[in-house]
């Protein structure tokens, strides 16, 4: 009997405690504001601690309910502290409690609240965003990275309003201040602009941010000071040799980059530092011969230390956290170090078992440090030395294939814009990633819906197909089809119009490969070069399709299709008395070539191109004050002569 009883007692506990839940929402609707009032405090101390109270009023609609009330303008400033009050203590539940406030759109509800001339609703506000941000459900870059967010904060006074505070004389207010202008300034050329000329007591904020990290103030206070710093440098308001940039920001982040440091401090300043040199060769040049930082950076690999070294759990616990962070922090700074100079690769690339670590993070589990290894490795694959020997030591080229048959778009783009260089004419790589299947793949990145992946798929064939065998080259035609072609040729994204039309010019080079393609594929080939050519283009794609015309011309069968094409030879005569020198040229690059008489039918096409005008044009050519243009027409004149 005991065990039939049981059943009906637990329906009527839940069904109490859903009436008791549904009972606090329903107030929540009541016509009466001091109801409703009483109603949310009632129900902000039902939730306290309770989490299945909480999931219970979320379930039943209650959040929808609250944020409506705190945005209400009829809402007493009592209610609405009430409510986010209510809200706040909801997210301290479990991570679907977040994950639910965040669907029903709560921060920008409660930014909004931060423009409230009340403190204590102020604060409510506060409270529940901190909450919502130090769960690890929610993305940081809802507050952090969103430039909608920073505009809304400058517009209404954020700079002003906190620049005193960095003279507070509590440290937690000047760092909270400080933290705040790291995230307003960054990738903000507006904040970051206006930032440089204010005030505080009658000095400079970036003179306030250099006191702040100087060696004896506290680690944290350097470290953002610094990040203020490097982020208005980055923006355009400081200049890179700027002495607070290179001889103050920089040595203190190559300072954190230390063993004395703590794991995470190290992080921070290897990645702030890389953000920081990224663009600037010279800044690139100081950085790597600072405290010896190429080798300081190789101890980022030591950790986690030996486990069976480690009696101390919690130690262990923190290593193992933080290995991955390292890793990344040191690929990233390794790749912006290696961005340019050929002296510092070869530094990277002769460090201790550098180009092994680099491997072996392309395999890496976390994303992260896979694609902070694949942009250090493209960072050091811009070396034609190191193509040649490191790279070829190593086989880069197979781990660097495994990362392109899956992984997401952001390691796609930077592994392909590696392979683009692993397919360079003088790399020994060359051949075999040909072997491996990498036409299908590249073939396959042109379709992608990411322009950056269309314009890396086609500039990696563009490669390929450079001074290529014909087989390669009917293999490439082959995967890409013609259709996909005309689509690359129509595409919206410049670039990949001007990586395919340097694609169909490595194709169409040496005569046998030329006569080859055209004889089967010239009708669509010359249909593209027509349409491209009367279309709305600029002075590169129309100079770049003359020049593929020149190639056709250079042809033994394949110049037929443009002498038996009068629309084309229009263009060819139009483009010759063009007002741009460089289309001139092109232009002439294509009469040189069907004009040459040495070969077979030159008689007969000089004839036609005589009638059409082409040798008054080639005599108004030869006085050209361009001495190229005037040499060109010269030289084609003389054939007619011969």
């Amino acid at each position: 009997m005991a065990c039939l009883l049981e059943t009906p007692i637990r329906m009527s506990v839940l069904s109490e405690v859903t009436a008791s839940s549904r009972h606090y929402v329903d107030r929540l609707f009541d016509p009466d504001p001091q109801k409703v009032l009483q109603g949310v405090i009632d129900m902000k101390n039902a939730v306290i601690g309770n989490n299945k109270q909480k999931a219970n009023l979320i379930v039943l609609g209650a959040v929808p309910r609250l944020l409506y009330l705190l945005q209400q303008e009829t809402s007493s400033t009592e209610l609405k502290t009430e409510c986010a009050v209510v809200l706040g203590s909801l997210a301290m539940g479990t991570e679907n409690n977040v994950k639910s406030l965040l669907d029903c759109h709560i921060i920008p509800a409660l930014l909004q609240g931060l423009l409230s001339p009340d403190l204590k609703f102020i604060e409510a506000c506060l409270r529940c965003l901190r909450t919502i941000f130090t769960s690890p459900v929610t993305p940081e870059e809802l507050l952090y990275t969103g430039p909608d967010h920073q505009t809304i904060l400058f517009n209404h006074g954020a700079v002003q309003n906190i620049a005193h505070l960095l003279t507070s004389v509590s440290y937690k207010v000047r760092m909270q201040a400080l933290k705040c202008f790291s995230v307003l300034a960054f990738e903000n050329p507006q904040v970051s602009m206006t930032l440089v000329n204010v005030l505080v007591d009658g000095e400079l904020l970036p003179q306030i941010f250099v006191k702040m990290l100087q060696r004896d103030k506290p680690i944290e206070m350097q470290l953002t000071s610094a990040k203020c710093l490097t982020y208005m440098c980055r923006a355009g308001a400081i200049r890179t040799d700027d002495s607070c940039i290179v001889l103050k920001t920089l040595p203190c982040l190559v300072r954190m980059c230390s063993k004395e440091r703590l794991l995470e401090e190290r992080v921070e300043g290897a990645e702030t530092l890389a953000y920081l040199i990224e663009p600037d060769v010279e800044l690139q040049r100081i950085a790597s011969i600072t405290d010896h930082l190429i080798a300081m950076l190789a101890d980022y690999f030591k950790y986690p230390s030996s486990v069976s070294a480690i009696t101390d759990i919690k130690r262990l616990d923190h290593d193992l956290k933080h290995a991955h962070e390292l890793r990344q922090a040191a690929f990233k700074l390794y790749a912006s170090l290696g961005a340019n100079d050929e002296d510092i690769r070869k530094k990277i690339i002769e460090t201790e078992n550098m180009m092994d670590r680099i491997v072996t993070g392309l395999s890496e589990s976390s994303v992260k440090v896979r694609l902070a290894a694949v942009r250090c490795l493209h960072s050091l694959s811009r070396s034609v030395q190191q193509l040649r020997t490191s790279f070829q030591d190593h086989a880069v080229w197979k781990p660097l294939m495994k990362v392109l048959q899956n992984a997401p778009d952001e390691i796609l783009v930077v592994a392909s814009s590696m392979l683009c260089n692993l397919l360079l004419e003088f790399s020994p790589s060359k051949e075999p990633i040909l072997e491996s299947g990498a036409v299908e793949l590249l073939c396959g990145l042109t379709q992608s819906e990411n322009p950056a992946l269309r314009v890396n798929g086609i500039w990696a064939l563009m490669n390929m197909a450079f001074q290529a065998e014909q087989k390669i080259k009917a293999d490439i035609l082959r995967s890409l089809s013609t259709e996909q072609l005309f689509r690359l040729l129509s595409d919206s994204d410049l670039n990949v119009l001007m990586k395919t039309l340097g694609l169909l010019r490595n194709l169409l080079s040496t005569r046998p490969h030329i006569d080859k393609i055209m004889s089967t594929h010239g009708k669509q080939i010359m249909q593209a070069v027509t349409l491209i050519l009367e279309g709305e283009h600029n002075i590169e794609v129309k100079e770049q399709t003359l020049c593929i015309l020149a190639n056709i011309a250079d042809g033994t069968t394949a110049k037929e299709l443009i002498m038996t094409n009068d629309d084309i030879l229009q263009k060819i005569k139009y483009y010759m008395g063009h007002s741009h020198v460089k289309l001139q040229l092109a232009a002439m690059f294509c009469i040189s070539n069907l004009v040459w008489n040495e070969e077979e039918g030159s008689q007969e096409r000089q004839d036609k191109l005589r009638d059409m005008g082409i040798v008054d044009i080639l005599h108004k050519l030869s006085q050209s004050p361009d001495s190229n243009l005037c040499d060109k027409a010269k030289m084609a004149l003389q054939q007619y002569l011969a």
